[in-house]
């Protein structure tokens, strides 16, 4: 009576699996292909490049004797299982504190440093060296490694030691494929660095971030020479630690320089804020794992990350362009760094991060050649309208009008009356192409103006002057531009004249000029500020000061002041 239900559950279940497998034929596949490859042999504990071996200690701890002279002793069994390729001798890699000397099978190989003896102090060895075991004694099979050594120094570190069989010639050949890698990575982050700070002290911007950027490529070329140090010079063991340190320290300086970096890259907002969060707890990770320097590094290099992909992923969110680019090589450093042994890894990483950076500072390039562009065709504009300001139809005819009346009616005078306004015509056409000028310059036109403006209205002008700096400079015609608007908006006096009173002063952080006009002030209904001069002024002061500067004109019981300041900007 159960034969049927059963049936019925078989039928069903079998369908349910043929329903799956039409749905998931994907992973279905992949599972089969795992399944089809995957091997039946048993899983040996070493297989390194073309030695194959077997040993029960990775690491070998508590072997020093009691005293600091104690001689210790160490027996490390492995077996060798197969070697693909005997033409090549084979090599012993020791890794360990201490001085020593190694034996295989009984049989001296090499030593490393000089142990201590009864009145001769210990010269200490190096922390990895490399020994070639004799082809004879390179058989297949059981073999002892022996080390017998001293160690008088950092006794409480409690290193250990360990082994590896590689060919000897691999051994050799791995760290200077590595190190043919990092010279080359190393080289161009000493150039980016030299050039980086050439540009900084020879532009007159004076950008951080290039700075920054310039200090962090010194610092990637410090720490990868820190590192890789090892391979060229043999550092005793007592310094080893030395070197960890310092290339700690790097890890730390470049963990706040590369999010520093991006906050102002990105105009991130709440740097202080956050540059604080990112000292503390980088400050937290060096005190929590303090002796642990890999893992420390680690971890800086970790925060360093996260704080830079969060100011990034602000700026992506915020459309700013470069902001996307930055995240996903941030987010394939992680990857690398994560995937790869971190020697290697985390400099790939800070590659990577660097490269993002060089993308964010072409960005830069190309906005500074846009407004650079943009500041040349502005210059142009306003030597046309520096030229145009003297060749006006109106001014020529009434110049022209009055001097045809002081020739016929004066002749002398008619004759002082051309060459001021020729000098006027010289000084301006001298200027139309600077951008600054000397201020004895800027008064020498001014002067001629009002003395060609004199024959012109036939009215009394003067000059005056007060604490004038002549090693000073400024943009072109911009007081004869207030001077012209002094005589157009002041009314004729009966008998005194019309004065012109410029000063000059200087402050710890700005300078001024201040032109006051001694006379009546004329009634108009238009708003002086947007008039045609004063933009001419404006935009020439935001030519060659950018936003550091304030210009303003306002009456005054006297007349009228116009005052323009000048803030240093260094």
């Amino acid at each position: 009576m159960q034969t049927a239900p059963r049936a019925f559950e078989m039928h069903f279940s079998i369908r349910y699996l043929y329903y799956l497998y039409l749905m998931y034929r994907l992973p279905f596949f992949i599972a089969f292909l795992l399944l089809l490859f995957t091997s039946c042999e048993q899983y040996s504990d070493y297989v390194k490049s073309d030695v194959t071996y077997y040993s029960n200690y990775e690491y070998l701890y508590d072997y020093l004797g009691n005293s600091k002279d104690a001689v210790f002793k160490v027996n490390l069994p492995l077996e060798l299982l197969k070697r693909e390729n005997i033409a090549t001798p084979l090599g012993l890699q020791v890794n360990g504190f201490g001085a020593f000397d190694v034996y295989w099978d009984g049989i001296f190989v090499g030593s490393n440093g000089k142990i201590a003896r009864s009145g001769q102090a210990e010269v200490p060895g190096t922390e990895m060296t490399y020994y070639q075991i004799p082809e004879n004694l390179a058989t297949i099979g059981k073999h002892v490694v022996t080390i017998t050594g001293t160690q008088t120094q950092f006794r409480e570190a409690n290193r250990g030691i360990s082994i590896k069989l590689e060919s000897f010639l691999s051994l050799h050949r791995a760290p200077l494929i590595v190190m043919s890698f990092m010279n080359l990575m190393a080289g161009a982050f000493l150039i980016a660095a030299i050039y980086y700070f050439f540009l900084y002290v020879n532009s007159m911007r004076k950008e951080t971030t290039v700075l920054l950027f310039g200090i962090i490529c010194l610092l990637f070329f410090c720490l990868l020479l820190i590192e890789y140090v090892k391979f060229y010079i043999d550092i005793p063991y007592p310094q080893y630690y030395t070197r960890l340190k310092i290339v700690g320290w790097l890890t730390f300086c470049i963990s706040i320089l590369v999010p520093w970096y991006f906050m102002l890259q990105f105009d991130f907002k709440k740097k202080k804020l956050f540059l604080l969060l990112l000292l503390l707890s980088l400050l937290a990770i060096y005190i929590i794992y303090y002796g642990h320097y890999d893992r420390t590094a680690i971890y800086f290099s970790y925060v360093m990350c996260f704080f830079s992909i969060f100011i990034a992923s602000d700026a992506a969110v915020r459309k700013i362009k470069g902001g996307l680019i930055v995240v996903a090589g941030l987010l394939i450093s992680v990857v690398v760094n994560y995937f790869l042994f971190f020697d290697f890894g985390l400099f790939v990483a800070f590659t990577i991060i660097v490269l993002s950076m060089l993308y964010l500072h072409t960005i830069r390039a190309k906005a500074i050649e846009e407004a650079h562009n943009a500041s040349l065709l502005l210059s142009s504009r306003l030597q046309l309208e520096l030229i145009k300001k003297n060749i006006q139809p109106h001014f020529l005819r009434n110049t022209l009008t009055s001097l045809i009346d002081w020739v016929e009616e004066s002749p002398q005078q008619g004759v002082v009356f051309i060459r001021a306004l020729a000098d006027e015509f010289d000084i301006m056409n001298a200027i139309a192409e600077e951008t600054l000028i000397p201020i004895r310059e800027e008064i020498a036109l001014c002067q001629k103006h009002l003395e060609v403006m004199s024959f012109r209205k036939e009215i009394c002008y003067d000059w005056e002057e007060k604490n004038i700096d002549d090693t000073e400079e400024i943009p072109p015609a911009i007081i004869h531009t207030i001077v012209e608007n002094g005589i157009t908006h002041s009314m004729t006096p009966k008998q005194d004249c019309i004065r012109f009173c410029l000063s000059f002063s200087k402050e710890t952080n700005y300078k001024e000029y201040a032109l006051l006009v001694i006379a009546a002030n004329r009634k108009s209904k238009k708003d002086k500020s947007n008039g045609t001069g004063f933009k001419y002024i404006k935009a020439r002061l935001n030519e060659s000061y950018g936003n550091h500067w304030q210009f303003d004109s306002v009456a005054v019981e006297e007349g009228w002041l116009t005052t323009i300041k000048i803030f240093d900007t260094k």
